[in-house]
């Protein structure tokens, strides 16, 4: 599940969840849902993730396993 991903890719980086919280413009709160799976992650906000960890939608989503 994607949710996982971001988490990964996140602690990968050494970047905190209110970093990445304040570039998709939400709450701390929110990402860390989006992280856990609590709260689905509008479409918008995929696309920034994955300009952010620079990689591919699909990976993010888990429809593929390349990250490029």
């Amino acid at each position: 599940m994607y949710y996982r991903r971001i988490g990964e890719l996140r602690i990968d980086r050494d970047i905190k969840q209110i970093e990445v919280a304040k570039y998709l413009g939400v709450e701390q709160g929110t990402y860390s849902g989006y992280e856990s799976g609590r709260i689905r992650i509008p479409v918008e906000k995929v696309v920034m993730l994955a300009k952010f960890y620079h990689v591919t939608v699909d990976y993010l989503l888990g429809l593929s396993d390349k990250p490029q």
